[in-house]
């Protein structure tokens, strides 16, 4: 199959073409009720129309194809038959026995899919729009009404109140003051999420609080430290932990939990970051960022962890100075105001990684409108070394010295730089810090 041009994707000649293929062509009047199979058939085509026109997909040769001949397949019934190789051979064109693993092509395009639809959707002009998603783990996409207005903010709970259950695919817990025994961290897991990240954590804070000197709220003066997760920290909202999840090669090549479903340099992330709550008496909730939807993050501050396994984060930062891009092959932390980029460096290409970049940002997003964190490099080493720098004064200390002295009353964000040895991060260096 040749590939469209990028500027002339031909959305009903695609539709067409795969219809004669599959042998799923209308041959009379009463074979049009095949369209019916799925409701509102016309209005997501309608709407697959606008996707594959918009600049997120018109400047790619794979993304609209994929996208469109998924979303053609379930419209014409034949989603059971989305399978990787069976996209690759009709999507892409591949041999009917290529090796899906030497040419991941259909799991490549489908996550940057995901992250483009992620995006599209992003944006305050589309949120009226049917919504058209590509799952995690699948290749079969979901249709839904787009949300209904909001109203006003989400009802922040009080620590007093009863939480709410956590849903799927979530952990939950609240930690008690730091000023007796060592805390502890109490979790519901969903099916996803490893109980060890709750072991982690809880050994991670009984650590920390152990061994090292955190800031406590009875201090004359806040801590740089303080003063930094502040928003986070000092609120009475329950605050959200939103997990990336690895779905490409590059990204399951890293250290995994069990099952692979999540990335051990975020658990550690996660770790570092719930344990300025100690001292607040902080209630939080960790969930998979495919389980986080808009309306969860309006609710209070939020802590993003992760960069191109974590959508969210490339919602929340593709309007910031310093954010993610992924060009062809390459993943990049960009400066958008000088047009300067950091990538990844490989002693082995693709298996033995040498250096890493991350972003740390503290904003005040003005979509949710809450306070937010985001901790997140290109791959998991570059995520654990941004980590360190908010949760080890010394390396806080060497950002805040790049920054005004009323950094805390600002948008920050900082690129951090870490060489990676045998697959662990070294020491956090900051290499560009700006406020807004």
């Amino acid at each position: 199959m040749n590939w469209p041009s990028s500027e002339g994707f031909d959305f009903g000649e695609f539709r067409g073409t795969q219809e004669r293929r599959m042998g799923t062509a209308p041959q009379s009047d009463k074979d049009t009720n095949w369209v019916e199979s799925i409701p509102n058939a016309p209005l997501i085509r309608e709407q697959l129309r606008r996707l594959v026109a918009h600049p997120l997909f018109t400047n790619s040769k794979r993304y609209p194809v994929l996208l469109s001949y998924t979303v053609e397949q379930t419209l014409l019934g034949n989603a059971n038959e989305l399978k990787e190789r069976t996209i690759g051979v009709e999507a892409f064109g591949r041999e009917p026995d290529y090796d899906v693993n030497l040419d991941p092509v259909v799991r490549m395009a489908a996550a940057e899919v995901r992250k483009r639809l992620s995006q599209y959707y992003y944006n305050p002009d589309h949120t009226r729009e049917l919504v058209i998603e590509l799952p995690v783990g699948s290749y079969i996409p979901s249709f839904r009404d787009p949300p209904a207005p909001l109203t006003g903010l989400a009802v922040e709970p009080s620590l007093g109140e009863k939480a709410e259950a956590a849903p799927h695919g979530s952990v939950s817990g609240s930690l008690p003051q730091a000023n007796a025994e060592p805390p502890y961290v109490r979790f519901v897991a969903g099916r996803w999420m490893p109980i060890a990240i709750g072991l982690l954590v809880a050994a991670f804070i009984g650590f920390a609080v152990g061994r090292t000197k955190l800031p406590t709220q009875h201090a004359d003066q806040p801590t740089d430290l303080e003063r930094f997760w502040a928003p986070i920290a000092a609120t009475s909202s329950r605050v959200t932990y939103c997990l990336g999840e690895p779905t490409e090669a590059v990204d399951l090549q890293v250290k995994t939990v069990e099952d692979g479903s999540l990335n051990l340099y975020d658990v550690v992330t996660l770790a570092r970051s719930i344990v300025p709550l100690v001292p607040r008496n902080g209630e939080f909730r960790v969930l998979a960022a495919s389980a986080t939807g808009f309306a969860q993050l309006r609710e209070g501050p939020f802590v993003l962890i992760g960069a191109f396994d974590n959508p969210w984060t490339l919602r929340i930062t593709q309007d910031l100075p310093f954010g993610f891009e992924y060009d062809t092959r390459t993943r990049k932390v960009v400066d958008r105001k000088s047009n300067r980029f950091w990538t990844l460096r490989w002693e082995v290409p693709n298996s033995k990684l040498a250096e890493d970049y991350a972003v740390v940002a503290r904003i005040h997003d003005k979509v949710t409108g809450q306070p937010v964190i985001v901790l997140a490099g290109i791959l998991g080493e570059g995520t654990e070394a941004a980590s360190e720098v908010v949760f080890n004064p010394v390396y806080l200390n060497e950002l805040l010295e790049k920054a005004p002295k009323n950094w805390d009353k600002l948008n920050l964000e900082a690129v951090i730089q870490t060489h990676v040895i045998e697959g662990h991060p070294g020491p956090p260096t900051v290499v560009a810090v700006t406020t807004w």
